[in-house]
């Protein structure tokens, strides 16, 4: 049973923060498990190819985004330069990204998922998609948005703008 209202949080004013008495460890514990069923069905997949989930975020990001330079990669991620370096190797040696020159800066390097990588992304979008939608098929229609707006509402508000971009925006060419 899902609780109509949480008590261990306090009234809420728009743009302020959420005063805690207690942990709600019921929707700390419904992410935890929603996660890890969310990421299931790609890791399955993932792990024939040797990938993990850092391979996954970098090819959805890739494919989603031809022409990510590397510097908006690491700022889309959050992840060191070390960990994207050796993730990227294998997907450009396993021939899922390549990476070009930039055509203004040949310093910049550019990347695109080829069309094997651009193929095991959306195969992997599309089984997460499916999870979404079934989840989505049991409520109102308005759902999608009420959770477009929720998600967005858990990402740092100073980061809230740039995801919106990114997720909302027209996407590069």
């Amino acid at each position: 049973m899902v609780p109509d209202a949480i008590p261990a949080l306090k009234a809420q004013q728009p743009g302020k923060d959420v005063l805690v008495e207690q942990p709600a460890y019921d929707l700390i514990e419904l992410f935890f498990f929603a996660y890890r069923d969310f990421v299931s069905d790609p890791d399955r997949i993932l792990d024939e190819y040797g990938f993990g989930r850092a391979h996954h975020r970098v090819l959805h990001f890739v494919s989603r985004q031809p022409g990510l330079t590397i510097a908006e990669l690491l700022d889309i991620l959050r992840i060191t330069k070390q960990s994207l370096n050796r993730v990227l190797k294998e997907l450009i040696e396993k021939d899922f990204i390549e990476s070009r020159m930039g055509t203004s800066d040949r310093r910049q390097r550019l990347l695109f998922a080829t069309s094997k990588g651009h193929d095991l992304a959306l195969k992997l979008a599309k089984l997460q998609t499916r999870r979404i939608m079934r989840a989505l098929s049991d409520m109102d229609p308005e759902a999608k948005e009420t959770v477009s707006r929720y998600l967005l509402s858990l990402i740092d508000p100073d980061d809230n703008a740039h995801v919106k971009q990114l997720v909302f925006g027209p996407k590069k060419t």
